[in-house]
């Protein structure tokens, strides 16, 4: 045993053990410093500190040794008590007080600072063991209470506060936040990473939507100048009084490198536009290509045969083909020449008559073709999405013609042509529907108060949706030629021929409703 004299030790604390017990008694006890000495105790054989075992020339132990053997030279090991007294019983040793007393030493003894009572409350068990429990001293206790007195009114403080929130008006409110319009906006816009190509299909577009505008204003600005009036002046002369290329039927102004343009190509793609045959066509015969329905601008119409751009030539070879259009459309300075690049003609009787007699194979119109949109300005007026009304009940001029000049009919229905625009509910505004129609009568044209999208977004504009428009063209109608020189063709077999191109049409649509009008909100009605 090492020996060891006049050291001041303090009394080990005893731990509680785990054990059941059903009474309970208090006691306390203070155990003050006091000099034992070595052999009185059963300490450890060596010391475990490294300082100590190096001052007695002990090599270190290691941790999982220093685990089993006293930590300090108060005999505790790993925290826990040892025998004392060596008979088995396990006494407490004084502790440090809860507020933190603190240990020091000096010459090997160690002084306690700060020391106080610590209450032990031991419970004893019907088996004979004992669990010892701490109980908490004086100044622990009236915290406690302190505590649990103030805990009630800090309560009714929040109580308050949380009833002073739900007061009318005191509760905090914010503004709207900056920017969520543009999340909400009605206006769908175009993002900024569109492809080019489809960039080039607007603008083909776009050209043809706002062609006679951007013609009148560059004609407007060239008279400003007074350098071209010299040229402005003779020019208006010669297309107001003198010209009469749109109706003398030669063609003599079209251009098929213009026409098979791979800009048109672009222009077409846009929707996409195709164009379909549901036979072929002998080109030892002249034809009235009629076109349903008009639209708004009928761009089906100019993609399949003002252009090259779907293959008209290559479907029906050895038909040339001319799309009709208004008159005074050749009455736009600058524009007129354009139209006639094209290969575009007036509408008018007279040049209806002149293109299906002149030229061709035989030099009497074989071979020829003339595209008329029979419904005109009034059908425009019900071009609505998802339905198709046409106006040709009372449309029997072009069967006539069809008749005099010996030419076959061949309807044509374009579906998808009325997806392309919006336009205001003729029921919902009939205000607006009269004065279209005293417009139409009196300038033989209306205005349709459409819209559609934009260049830059998708909901507002003078561009048509990019919905594909698929022209089918039917079976041509045989004509025997009537009229001769007077001109008179049989009512009876007008009537007739009227007929069966109104039969021939409903069979298009019929048979083609379920390919091409999937979303139809009706059938294909005729009007007027």
């Amino acid at each position: 045993m090492l020996q060891r004299g006049d050291s001041d030790f303090a009394w080990f604390r005893q731990r509680a053990e785990s054990l059941h017990s059903d009474s309970l008694s208090a006691y306390t006890e203070k155990m003050t410093s006091s000099s034992i000495s070595a052999d009185s105790a059963g300490l450890n054989p060596e010391p475990s500190h490294p300082q100590d075992r190096a001052a007695h020339d002990l090599p270190p132990k290691s941790y999982a040794e220093a685990v089993y053997e006293p930590d300090d030279e108060r005999g505790q090991t790993n925290g826990l008590p040892h025998d004392q007294n060596g008979d088995g019983i396990y006494k407490p040793a004084p502790l440090n007080s809860m507020n933190g007393s603190v240990d020091t030493k000096t010459n090997g003894h160690t002084k306690r600072v700060g020391e106080e009572k610590v209450l032990f409350e031991k419970h004893t068990g019907e088996d004979g063991y004992t669990l010892t429990s701490i109980k908490p001293n004086e100044s622990y206790e009236k915290s406690l209470k302190h505590d649990a007195e103030t805990a009630p009114k800090k309560d009714l403080e929040l109580k308050k506060t949380a009833k002073r929130q739900d007061v009318a008006g005191s509760q905090l409110a914010s503004g709207r936040k900056a920017g969520e319009g543009w999340n909400s906006s009605a206006i769908r816009w175009a993002p900024l990473n569109v492809p080019l190509q489809r960039r080039l299909q607007t603008l083909a577009v776009l050209w043809h939507t706002m062609c006679i505008p951007v013609f009148m204003s560059l004609f407007f600005l060239l008279c400003a100048i007074p350098l071209t009036w010299p040229l402005l002046i003779p020019y208006l002369l010669y297309i107001l009084l003198i010209s009469e290329e749109s109706t003398n039927g030669t063609l003599s102004r079209r251009s098929n490198w213009v026409r098979r343009s791979k800009f048109w190509s672009l222009f077409a793609s846009y929707f996409p536009a195709r164009l379909h045959r549901t036979v072929e066509l002998e080109p030892t015969r002249k034809y009235i290509f009629g076109y349903h329905p008009h639209g708004i601008i009928s761009h089906g119409a100019f993609a399949a045969f003002g252009t090259e751009a779907l293959g008209f030539s290559e479907l029906f070879p050895g038909i040339t083909n001319t799309l009709l259009t208004l008159d005074t459309n050749f009455r736009v300075p600058l524009y007129r020449d354009y139209a006639l690049a094209m290969g575009l003609a007036s509408v008018s009787r007279e040049s209806i008559e002149n293109l299906l007699s002149k030229g061709g194979h035989n030099g009497e119109g074989m071979g020829r073709a003339v595209t008329i949109v029979v419904g005109g300005a009034r059908e425009s007026l019900d071009a609505k999405p998802h339905s198709l009304r046409l106006v040709l009940k009372s449309r029997k001029g072009f069967v006539k013609l069809a008749i005099r000049m010996g030419a076959d009919l061949v309807p044509i229905l374009a579906f998808g042509e009325n997806e392309l625009y919006d336009q205001i509910d003729s029921v919902e505004h009939p205000w607006i529907h009269k004065f279209q129609m005293v417009i139409k009568k009196g300038m033989g044209f209306t205005i349709p108060l459409f819209h559609a999208r934009g260049i830059f977004n998708y909901d507002v504009g003078l561009l048509p949706y990019r919905k594909a428009v698929n022209v089918v063209m039917g079976r041509p109608i045989k004509v025997v030629q009537q009229g001769g020189k007077d001109g008179k063709v049989d009512e009876a077999y007008l009537d007739k021929v009227h007929a069966e191109y109104v039969e021939e049409l409903l069979w298009l649509w019929n048979e083609y409703k379920d390919t091409f009008a999937k979303d139809r909100q009706g059938e294909l009605e005729i009007v007027e």
